[in-house]
């Protein structure tokens, strides 16, 4: 087994990085409004009346998706000029692969859409 990963440190001499530090923070705020998201659920567990539906959860959950599918996005369309763009700071850099990050953040997309329109659809027994 070789490992032939490249661990480089992206730093503000990174040119593109505020594109960077876009994605990063659109994730971010995407696992915050999840944990929101579940906090308010279990309170209207609590709170509402049989046959309501979770809708403030929904939206919520829905905003959480969409920050996931901005991330995403930007990452996808800006990926080959953040790694060509780089290569006279970071040699290694320009054979950066999307990887099982970029993998995961659209299935993570997938499932939040999932959930929020799970909770949309859902009323309380």
């Amino acid at each position: 087994c070789v490992n032939n990963t490249n661990c480089t440190e992206i730093d503000a001499s990174y040119q593109d990085y505020p594109t960077m530090q876009a994605v990063q923070a659109t994730m971010i705020l995407s696992t915050i409004l999840c944990c929101i998201a579940f906090l308010i659920f279990v309170l209207q567990l609590f709170r509402l009346k049989q046959g309501e539906r979770f809708v403030l959860t929904s939206i919520i959950q829905l905003m959480s998706c969409l920050c996931v599918m901005i991330a995403a996005s930007i990452y996808t369309d800006r990926r080959e000029d953040l790694h060509k763009s780089n290569f006279e700071f970071y040699r290694q850099v320009q054979e950066g692969s999307y990887g099982y990050s970029f993998i995961l953040a659209w299935v993570a997309f997938a499932f939040t859409f999932i959930s929020g329109l799970m909770y949309l659809i859902l009323r309380k027994r």
